[in-house]
């Protein structure tokens, strides 16, 4: 069901934990599933990410997309991280069952709310970024059957 990658991340998930004094912390949430995620980013001064973290709850996919997520986003600079989609995290992972293709859009959104809280606390406008959503709905999902 899970691919090779998928458990690897879930298993051993990278860059977990907070960042004090974040440049950006971002949370979304899916209120179907429970799934909650925050991103950290630790931006410079050129807007490069020179770290970032995550804490995740919810199942197993949610983990290995916030864990590929960070790795995926790691040493890019804003407007790069910004271009990181949902179709990225899940071709990295080696793919989702579609019933937690919704994990990925969450993880995409997470990196987009970090972004987001960056440019307001420092005043600037990053072009491209929309502000974030902080519930993925059902209506954006793909459609699970059971």
């Amino acid at each position: 069901m899970y691919t090779e990658k998928v458990m690897d991340h879930f298993q051993h998930p990278r860059n977990v934990g907070e960042i004090e004094n974040a440049s950006g912390v971002g949370t979304v949430g899916n209120a179907k599933c429970g799934d909650i995620m925050r991103m950290y980013l630790d931006i410079d001064d050129n807007q490069v990410i020179q770290d970032v973290k995550f804490k995740t709850f919810g199942c197993g996919a949610a983990v290995a997309t916030s864990s590929m997520a960070t790795e995926l986003v790691k040493g890019l600079t804003v407007q790069e991280a910004l271009t990181v989609t949902n179709k990225a995290v899940m071709e990295a992972l080696d793919g989702l069952p579609p019933v937690k293709v919704h994990c990925s859009l969450l993880a995409e959104e997470a990196i987009h709310a970090a972004l987001w809280d960056y440019a307001e606390k420092h005043g600037i406008h990053i072009e491209g970024l929309q502000k974030p959503k902080n519930d993925i709905h059902e209506d954006e999902e793909v459609e699970e059957e059971y």
